[in-house]
C-alpha cells in the first residue's frame, strides 16, 4: 500500500508538471496519497519514513491552501507537527555530543518553521487572526536561528496585509504590514530591500488612510514619509500629497511635499494627475504654479498639450472663462503655425470645447455657445468630410434657429449634409427649418427620410448617441415640433412613423390617439376618403394588435390596457355613426369597435355594445348584398353576414341572462337577418329555421309581412314560406279586436297576387278555390266596415272581375259567371267610383 501510495504521490507530481492534471486534482490525488502513507505508519517508523511523512503532509496541506480549502489543509499541518517533533525525539535518541544535537534541532527548526508559516497561511485564509498572530510570532522568534528565511517571513507577513486590506479589515491588515517592515529591517543581510520595505510602507499608509483618515492621519503621514525615504516613487508621493490634502495642510506645506519630487524625472501622466488632484481640492494657487512647472519640463515633449488641456479645463471649472479662452486661442494659433497637437489631444480638446457649449446652450446663451463652437471648427480644414463635423455643424443650427437667424441655420445644416447626408439627426436639422419656414412639403420630406433611417439605423452612427430609442425620439420630437407650430399635415406624418417604431405601449397608445384625433379633425374639415382609409386601416389596426400583444407584457397594467380599450373602442363606434353614407366603412367600423371592446371587461354595458356592433355589421353587409352587385361578392357579403350574427346569437345568450330583456328587439332582428341572408343563399337550413318560427306564439303581424316580403327579394323565391307567413299574418289580423283595414288589405293583396298570377287562365280549380275563400274573407271585412281603402276595393273588384273574364275566354262560362259574380258584389261597396264602374 505504502509504495502504491508513493507511486500516485510521484505520478500526480509529474502530470502536474505536464500539465495533465491541474491544482485541484493534484491536491486531491496528494491528499490520497498522504492519507495512505499515514495510514501505513507503524509503531517506531524509520526516521526515512517520517521526513516522507513530514514533506507530504506539509505539502498536502499548502495545496489545500493555495486553491482555497484552507479548511481541509489544518489536519495534515498538525500531522507535519507531531511528526516534527517525533523526528526530533528520534535523532536526539540516536545522536553522539552536543555537535550532532545543535544539526539535528537546525535541521527540525526548518521544518517547524515551514509548517508554522503554512498555518499561518491557513489561520490567515479562515479569519483566525489570533491564531496566524501566534504562528508568525512563533516563527519570528525563530529568525535568530534562520536568518536566511526574513525575506520569505517578511513577504508573507505582506501577502496577509495585502489580503486583509481587500477584505476591509484594515487593523489587522495594518498589523501585518507593520510586522512586515519590522521583519525586513532584522537582518539586513537577508532583507527584502528597500523597494520591498517602501511597497510595503506604501500600503501599510494606504490602509491607516482608508481604515480612519481622521483618526490615523498622523500614521498613516509618517508611514509614507518613511517609504519615500526609503524609495521615492510616483504612488508614494501621490499619496502623501493625498494625506496632506486631507489633513488640511497649509499651502507651503504642500509646495515643500510637490518640490520633494519635482526635481526626480517623473512622468507626465503622473504629474498631471498630481496637478488634478491639487485643483480638484480648490488648491489653486499651488495647482496651478505646478502645471507651469511641469510645462516647463515637458516643453519639447509632443505631450505638452496634454497640460494645456489640463489647464484650460480647470480654468473653466473655476469659472476664469477669458483665461481659459486665451488658452484655446493660443493653442488654435499653434494649430495654424504647425505646432499641432496630437490627435488624442485634439479629440480631448473637441469634447471640452462642445461641454462648454452644450452647457452655455442649456443655459439659452446661443450667441456664447456659438462662440465654443467656432473655437472647434477652427481646427478642421476648408471640403474636410468627418462626421464629428457634421455633429457640429448640426449644434450650430440649432443655436441659429433658436437665436432667428434662419439664414445661417440653413448654412451649417448643408454643410452637415455634405459631410454626413445620411443622418437621422442631419435629417432632422433640415425638418426643423422646413417646420420654421412653413415648407410643409419638405418637412414631410425630412419625416419621411426619419422614418426610413430609424428603421435602420446607420452603423456608421455614433454609437454614444445612436441606441434603439434615438428614432422614435427624434420622431416624436418633430411631432411635438410640427403641433406647436400648427402644422397638422406634418405632425400626422411624424405620428404615422412613430406608431410604427414605438416599443413602449404607454407611449404607442398615446401616439395612436394624437394621430387619430388629428386624422378625425382633418376629416371632419375635408371628408376625405383617404384618411378616412388610413385611419381604419393604420391606426386602429395597429391599436387592436399591440392590444393583443401587451397580454403579456408586465409593465403596461391591465388598468391602462382597459382604459385604452374603451377609448378606442368609442371612437370606432363614433366613427360608424358619423359615415352613415358610406356601408362599408360603416360596418368596418362597428367591426373594429367590436374586436377592441374584447379588450373590456364583459360587463353589461360592454356586451351590449358587442352585440350592437356585430348586428349592426350583418345588416349592413344585408344592405350591401341588396345593392347591384356581381353574385360572387353577394354570397360574400351574406356569409359574413351569417357569420356576424352567429357571434351575436352567443353574446346575446348571455346578455339575457342578466337582465330583463322584454322589449329588446334582437331576437326579431336576428330572425330576420338570418331568414335573409339563407333565403338570398339558398340554404336548405331555412326549412328548419321556419319551423321553429311557426311555432312562436308571440310573433309580430309584421315581422310575418317582412319575411313574406323577404321570401320572393331576388335572388330569393320562396313563394311557399311567403304564403305560409302572409296566411300566418291575416290570422293575427283577424284575432285583433278592431282589424286594421288597411293593414289587412296590404296582406291580403300580397297573398292573392301571390295566389292568383296575373295574366294565367289554365288555373287549378283548388287554386281558384283557395283564392276564392280570400276573396270571401275580403268581402266580409268590407261590409263590416268603412275604413277599407277604396283603391283595395276597387282592386280586388277587377281582379275577380277579370278572373271571370279569363274563365270565359276558355270556355268555363260557369266559372266566368261566378267570378264575375264576385266582382259585382264588390261593386255595391265602391264610393265615387261605383257609377264609372257600373
Amino acid at each position: 500500500v505504502e509504495e502504491s501510495a508513493i507511486s500516485l504521490w510521484n505520478w500526480a507530481v509529474t502530470k502536474h508538471m505536464g500539465s495533465v492534471v491541474n491544482d485541484e486534482q493534484r491536491a486531491k490525488l496528494r491528499f490520497v496519497a498522504c492519507r495512505l502513507v499515514c495510514l501505513c505508519e507503524g509503531s517506531d517508523p524509520p526516521e526515512g519514513t517520517i521526513r516522507r511523512q513530514i514533506l507530504m503532509c506539509m505539502k498536502t496541506g499548502k495545496g489545500w491552501i493555495d486553491i482555497g480549502k484552507a479548511d481541509l489543509a489544518d489536519g495534515f499541518l498538525e500531522i507535519a507537527m507531531s511528526s516534527t517533533e517525533k523526528l526530533y525525539a528520534k535523532l536526539l535518541k540516536g545522536s553522539d555530543g552536543e555537535a550532532d544535537i545543535h544539526v539535528h534541532k537546525a535541521d527540525v527548526e526548518k521544518n517547524l518553521f515551514k509548517v508554522l508559516s503554512y498555518r499561518a497561511e491557513s489561520a490567515v485564509a479562515q479569519g483566525d487572526f489570533q491564531k496566524a498572530m501566534m504562528c508568525v510570532q512563533r516563527c519570528k522568534d525563530m529568525l535568530m536561528k534562520l536568518p536566511k528565511e526574513t525575506c520569505y517571513l517578511s513577504i508573507l507577513c505582506y501577502n496577509f496585509g495585502v489580503e486583509t486590506y481587500e477584505w476591509k479589515r484594515y487593523e489587522q491588515s495594518s498589523f501585518w504590514l507593520s510586522q512586515s517592515y519590522d521583519i525586513g529591517k532584522m537582518d539586513m543581510k537577508y532583507s527584502v530591500g528597500k523597494e520591498m520595505q517602501a511597497k510595503v510602507l506604501r500600503l501599510l499608509a494606504t490602509a491607516y488612510f482608508e481604515w480612519d483618515s481622521n483618526l490615523y492621519l498622523d500614521k498613516a503621514l509618517k508611514a509614507i514619509s518613511l517609504a519615500n525615504q526609503e524609495n521615492l516613487h510616483p504612488a508614494g508621493c501621490f499619496l502623501k500629497i493625498k494625506i496632506l490634502l486631507k489633513s488640511g495642510a497649509s499651502d507651503e506645506d504642500i509646495n515643500s511635499a510637490v518640490a520633494e519630487f519635482l526635481h526626480h524625472k517623473m512622468s507626465l501622466d503622473f504629474c498631471l494627475n498630481t496637478a488634478k488632484l491639487l485643483l480638484e481640492h480648490g488648491r489653486e494657487s499651488v495647482g496651478f504654479d505646478f502645471l507651469k512647472s511641469v510645462a516647463e519640463q515637458f516643453e519639447s515633449s509632443p505631450d505638452l498639450g496634454k497640460i494645456t488641456l489640463l489647464h484650460i479645463e480647470f480654468l473653466l471649472q473655476n469659472k476664469r472663462e477669458l483665461l481659459a479662452k486665451q488658452k484655446v486661442e493660443e493653442i488654435i494659433i499653434g494649430h495654424c503655425t504647425g505646432k499641432q497637437l496630437l490627435p488624442e489631444a485634439l479629440n480631448r480638446l473637441h469634447i471640452i470645447l462642445w461641454d462648454r457649449a452644450a452647457k452655455l446652450y442649456e443655459a439659452k446663451s446661443y450667441s456664447e455657445a456659438l462662440h465654443w463652437y467656432n473655437y472647434s471648427v477652427s481646427f478642421y480644414t476648408p471640403g474636410q468630410i468627418d462626421q464629428n463635423l457634421a455633429k457640429l455643424q448640426r449644434n450650430m443650427s440649432s443655436c441659429y434657429l433658436n437665436l432667428k437667424q434662419i439664414d445661417k441655420a440653413k448654412e451649417t445644416v448643408k454643410e452637415a449634409e455634405r459631410c454626413d447626408p445620411n443622418s437621422i439627426f442631419t435629417k432632422f436639422s433640415v425638418y426643423k427649418i422646413a417646420v420654421m419656414e412653413k415648407d410643409t412639403d419638405k418637412a414631410v420630406e425630412a419625416v419621411i427620410e426619419m422614418g426610413k433611417l430609424a428603421e435602420k439605423p446607420s452603423q456608421y452612427e455614433d454609437k454614444l448617441r445612436v441606441d434603439e430609442n434615438t428614432g422614435t425620439n427624434l420622431l416624436s420630437l418633430a411631432a411635438q415640433i410640427a403641433l406647436e407650430n400648427q402644422q397638422q399635415i406634418v405632425a400626422i406624418k411624424a405620428l404615422e412613423y412613430l406608431s410604427e417604431h414605438l416599443q413602449d405601449c404607454r407611449q404607442l397608445f398615446a401616439a395612436l390617439k394624437c394621430l387619430v384625433r388629428l386624422m378625425l379633425s382633418k376629416v371632419m374639415a375635408e371628408n376625405e376618403e383617404k384618411s378616412v382609409t388610413y385611419v381604419l386601416n393604420s391606426t386602429f389596426s395597429a391599436a387592436h394588435k399591440r392590444l393583443a400583444e401587451s397580454l403579456t407584457e408586465e409593465k403596461f397594467t391591465g388598468d391602462t390596457r382597459i382604459l385604452d380599450a374603451h377609448w378606442f373602442r368609442k371612437v370606432a363606434w363614433n366613427l360608424a355613426v358619423q359615415f352613415r353614407g358610406y356601408p362599408e366603412k360603416m360596418r368596418d367600423f362597428f367591426l373594429l369597435s367590436f374586436k377592441l371592446s374584447q379588450f373590456c371587461p364583459s360587463d353589461k354595458a360592454v356586451l351590449i355594445a358587442q352585440k350592437t356592433c356585430l348586428l349592426m355589421a350583418a345588416a349592413l353587409d344585408l344592405e350591401m348584398g341588396r345593392q347591384q352587385v356581381t353574385p360572387s361578392k353577394q354570397t360574400e357579403l351574406l356569409t359574413q353576414a351569417l357569420q356576424h350574427l352567429q357571434a351575436c346569437k352567443e353574446i346575446w345568450k348571455v346578455l339575457k341572462l342578466t337582465g330583463d330583456f322584454a322589449k329588446d328587439p334582437t331576437d326579431t332582428l336576428l330572425l330576420l337577418y338570418e331568414f335573409e341572408a339563407r333565403s338570398k343563399l339558398n340554404d336548405p337550413t331555412l326549412y328548419n329555421l321556419m319551423e321553429s318560427v311557426w311555432e312562436q306564439p308571440q310573433i309580430e303581424v309584421k315581422t310575418l309581412e317582412i319575411i313574406a316580403s323577404l321570401a320572393m327579394e331576388s335572388p330569393a323565391r320562396y313563394p311557399v314560406l311567403c304564403k305560409k307567413a302572409l296566411k300566418s299574418a291575416l290570422n293575427l289580423h283577424r284575432k285583433q279586436t278592431v282589424i286594421d283595414a288597411v293593414k289587412f288589405s296590404k296582406c291580403l293583396h300580397s297573398l292573392i297576387n301571390l295566389s292568383l298570377p296575373t295574366g294565367l287562365t289554365d288555373l287549378d280549380a283548388c287554386v281558384l278555390q283557395e283564392v276564392w275563400d280570400y276573396f270571401e274573407d275580403a268581402l266580409s271585412i268590407v261590409s263590416s266596415t268603412d275604413a277599407y281603402p277604396e283603391m283595395e276595393i276597387l282592386w280586388l273588384m277587377t281582379r275577380a272581375w277579370n278572373t271571370g273574364i279569363f274563365q270565359y275566354t276558355v270556355g268555363k262560362y260557369k266559372e266566368a259567371e261566378q267570378w264575375c259574380g264576385l266582382g259585382m258584389r264588390f261593386l255595391n261597396h265602391l264610393g265615387s267610383l261605383k257609377k264609372s264602374y257600373e
